[in-house]
């Protein structure tokens, strides 16, 4: 499996409802066929929430991941604008062997 870290800065949010943190990856699970899926989620750097999924490809998986964003608002959050993702070819990658992908 890969890793694809989504980096979630409830400052940066309309909303910063806590929910996020469950409906995105189910939302993520749906929109992606199951392809890309919840492997948990941790808070880094203070508040930061970082959101870890699996996959067998990271770099289509964190394509999908960001149609959905850039389509759909999540919670009530536009999080095109808001999120980093990166990714990398390791199964539960940490954060510093990944590489951003989003915003380019």
């Amino acid at each position: 499996m890969q890793t694809i870290i989504i980096m979630l800065d409830p400052a940066k949010l309309e909303n910063p409802d806590l929910d996020l943190t469950y409906e995105f990856p189910v939302r993520i699970e749906e929109y992606t066929g199951d392809t890309v899926r919840d492997n948990g989620y941790d808070y880094v750097d203070g508040d930061v929430i970082a959101l870890w999924l699996e996959t067998e490809n990271a770099v289509s998986g964190a394509e999908k991941v960001i149609e959905l964003i850039k389509a759909e608002r999540i919670v009530d959050n536009d999080l095109s604008k808001t999120v980093e993702i990166l990714i990398s070819e390791e199964d539960c990658a940490e954060i510093e062997k990944c590489r951003k992908i989003y915003p380019r």
